[in-house]
């Protein structure tokens, strides 16, 4: 049985961005203190690695692996989670042939976009299988690949090369990213724009800035639908940088980046920040591996966003047990049910 509890305290039509780990996190805190039903949860569909952009790139479609992640966030029986989580991860490392090393998860979502035509009908058909009532759209069903320029000049095709721009042995933590694009127009999926006009709260997720949560607002029309809405928009900051994309990155380099893709200063409403104390020797292990503790510079935060809020909660928790610094689900998505008006 799915406890309903917790879940009627809040009514909130809610639209989030996002990639895969920082969006299941927000996700997965949300749909226990919202009603699930009004959580709408924004894809992005230009993956070009793993198993996601072996499918796309061999059967031609969309990739999957990020609505996975955030149907599976937005399962509400905790026991149903866990197992679909064991199904959707298991990468057939015994099976020979080609689909060795796929997600399973994975195999499912393809497999139902083409049953049901389309990437859009199929993970409504997955949600319908799952019993998942949050909505998942996918942010376009556009075949899209994502590129960026550097400050020095050097360009990068794809998401994943982006992503790993760090391991390149040119690399320069200096020459940082200035502009992202996509190779061919970024058609919108009518439902998403929908979705944000209806919305009461509007949330970019934490996860990798240029590679997750930016490319969303080159979509056509998106950024444009979430200025004339009246939803609270909100942009929850990453807990550390990341090599690659936002080495020394402080609070208000984030900020400036999203301010100029969404083309308004005046529309970002709150930044949600943590301001949980790390152990030292958390905080030593990050740096080993090239990422540092972002910053909150709130005095220049405020100058760039004149009518941004700063949200501060302990968001921050170090998982032992995986090895890992997350935000902590529930407390985040507190921080953004508790904060504003509805």
């Amino acid at each position: 049985m799915i406890a309903q509890t917790a879940k009627s305290k809040f009514r909130q039509k809610i639209v989030t961005f996002g990639g895969k780990t920082g969006h299941f996190q927000l996700l997965t805190g949300l749909k226990k203190f919202n009603d699930p039903s009004l959580i709408t949860a924004v894809v992005g569909t230009w993956d070009s690695g793993g198993s996601s952009g072996i499918l796309r790139t061999e059967l031609g479609v969309l990739p999957p692996g990020d609505i996975r992640a955030c149907l599976l966030a937005l399962m509400e029986d905790d026991e149903q989670q866990r197992v679909a989580q064991r199904l959707f991860d298991d990468r057939l490392k015994e099976v020979v042939g080609p689909l060795k090393g796929h997600s399973l998860g994975n195999l499912i979502g393809v497999r139902l976009d083409r049953i049901f035509h389309g990437q859009d009908r199929g993970t409504d058909a997955e949600r319908a299988l799952f019993r998942i009532r949050g909505q998942v759209l996918p942010a376009s069903l556009t075949d899209l690949t994502l590129g960026c320029h550097t400050e020095r000049g050097v360009e990068v095709d794809g998401e994943t090369n982006i992503d790993k721009r760090s391991e390149r042995k040119d690399f320069d933590p200096k020459d940082r990213i200035v502009r992202i694009y996509f190779g061919t127009h970024a058609d919108n999926n009518p439902k998403v724009l929908t979705a944000i006009s209806q919305a009461d709260k509007i949330v970019f997720a934490p996860g990798d800035l240029f590679t997750s949560v930016l490319p969303h607002l080159l979509i056509d029309g998106v950024a444009e639908a979430i200025c004339r809405s009246r939803a609270k928009v909100y942009f929850v900051l990453n807990l550390t940088t990341k090599p690659g994309e936002t080495d020394s990155f402080k609070a208000s380099d984030y900020l400036k980046a999203l301010l100029f893709y969404l083309g308004n200063k005046k529309r970002l409403n709150f930044l949600v920040v943590s301001n949980a104390r790390l152990d030292k020797e958390i905080v030593n292990l990050y740096k080993k591996e090239g990422q540092e503790v972002v910053e909150l510079d709130e005095e220049l935060c405020r100058k760039l966003a004149p009518n941004v809020k700063v949200v501060k909660a302990k968001l921050g928790e170090y998982l032992k047990k995986d090895h890992l610094l997350r935000h902590n689900s529930e407390r985040l998505a507190k921080a953004i049910l508790e904060s504003g008006s509805a």
